[in-house]
C-alpha cells in the first residue's frame, strides 16, 4: 500500500518507485523537474581557497568555496584537481574540498583554467604577518 504524507500526495509507489509530490508522475517522468532544477550558484567570481582543519581530526583539507559552476562541471573540475595533487577530495554542497594542504597548487591550476581565485582564511605556516615584527 503507498504511504501518503499528510497533504494526501503520493510519495512511493510499489509499481513506480519515488513519486514526485508536485506533478505525481514517477521521478523519472516528472515534468517539473526542470522547474525545480537548482540554479547555478552566483557569486562575486572569485573562488576562496583556505585551509581548514577544525572538526576533522586535525586533518588539514583544502576548501574552494565561490566557485559559480553547475554540479556537473565542478565534479570535473574537482577530477582534475585530485589528480594534479595526488590526493583525495568531494563536494559537498558545492563546495570543493581536497585532503591535505594544497591551497598553491590549487590556485595555479585555477589560474590555468582561468577562474580567479584568492588565498582565503589565515596565514600561511612559516610566514610572518605585520603582528609579529
Amino acid at each position: 500500500m503507498p504511504k501518503a504524507t499528510s497533504s494526501g500526495s503520493l510519495v512511493y509507489s510499489t509499481d513506480a518507485g519515488r513519486m514526485c509530490p508536485a506533478c505525481r508522475r514517477p521521478v523519472a517522468a516528472c515534468t517539473c523537474a526542470a522547474a525545480r532544477a537548482p540554479a547555478t550558484p552566483v557569486g562575486d567570481g572569485i573562488a576562496r581557497i583556505r585551509r581548514e582543519t577544525g572538526g576533522r581530526g586535525g586533518k588539514t583539507v583544502t576548501v574552494v568555496i565561490g566557485l559559480a559552476l553547475a554540479a556537473p562541471a565542478l565534479l570535473a573540475l574537482c577530477k582534475r584537481l585530485k589528480a594534479a595533487c595526488g590526493t583525495g577530495g568531494t563536494v559537498r554542497d558545492g563546495v570543493l574540498e581536497l585532503q591535505g594542504d594544497h591551497r598553491d597548487a590549487v590556485s595555479a591550476l585555477l589560474a590555468k583554467e582561468g577562474i580567479r581565485s584568492k588565498l582565503a582564511g589565515g596565514r600561511r605556516p612559516g610566514v610572518r604577518g605585520a603582528a609579529a615584527r
